[in-house]
């Protein structure tokens, strides 16, 4: 059990770690931590390099989540597929391959360990210093291969609070508090359920100075005519 599980954590972290949203504004000559909010996440690269590369960014990030939760899910149907009989036309057993790479109660430990390490790593990127953005888009995708249809009323809810807001930071606090108590009320693995309420605590956390803002009034929107114009990206 703890060979897959580190492995888990060890490739969730890496593939999280990939500082996409600094790279795509390198491609730029941006340096993203000197611009803006000073974060690698979706939401600052859309406002300091435009939508095209914010949504570039915010599709990356969440590719991270989905490939770090993902890969033990398509790891351990092959290990199915290779490990089922064969049988030829009379009924008789031809062929019998016995794979254990991944057993059914270790998928979703190991899913649930790769998904929290990416949101780690990138938020705390070794590739920039342990320096990264908030964990939203990571998260996300994640969450739309371990449970699509709480991660859809999450998303109903980040849509809802942002135009009805216009805030992106109160939109991604909504949601991160959405996901746990859908996923409950929708039964599912009772670890997936702990790590929404853990990744949802960790995203509030991270938006701590955003939260200031707001209770100050000076959080940055978008405004009705520049979000017409250029569709927001939750944060990452």
């Amino acid at each position: 059990m703890l060979i897959p599980l580190t492995i888990a954590a060890v490739v969730g972290y890496l593939l999280g770690a990939l500082p996409f949203g600094w790279l795509v504004a390198r491609a730029h000559g941006i340096n993203i931590f000197e611009h803006g909010s000073k974060s690698p996440g979706a939401t600052n690269v859309k406002r300091v390099l435009g939508k095209k590369a914010g949504n570039i960014v915010f599709a990356l990030d969440a590719f991270k989540g989905a490939l770090a939760a993902g890969w033990p899910l398509l790891v351990a149907g092959w290990a199915a597929r290779q490990s089922a009989n064969v049988r030829n036309a009379e009924g008789w057993t031809v062929y019998t391959a016995n794979v254990k790479v991944l057993t059914p109660d270790l998928v979703i430990p190991v899913a649930v360990t790769g998904l929290l390490c990416a949101v780690l790593g990138h938020s705390f990127s070794c590739f920039t210093r342990f320096k990264g953005g908030k964990g939203v888009a990571t998260s996300a995708g994640g969450f739309v291969v371990l449970m699509p249809v709480v991660t859809l009323i999450a998303l109903a809810v980040w849509l809802a609070t942002f135009y009805g807001s216009r805030y992106v930071s109160l939109a991604s606090i909504f949601s991160a508090i959405a996901m746990p108590i859908a996923a409950f009320f929708l039964k599912q693995h009772t670890l997936v359920v702990i790590l929404a309420a853990v990744i949802g605590a960790f995203v509030i956390f991270l938006h701590r100075a955003n939260i200031k803002r707001l209770l100050n009034g000076t959080e940055s929107r978008f405004s009705k005519k520049s979000a017409t114009a250029d569709s927001p990206v939750p944060t990452s």
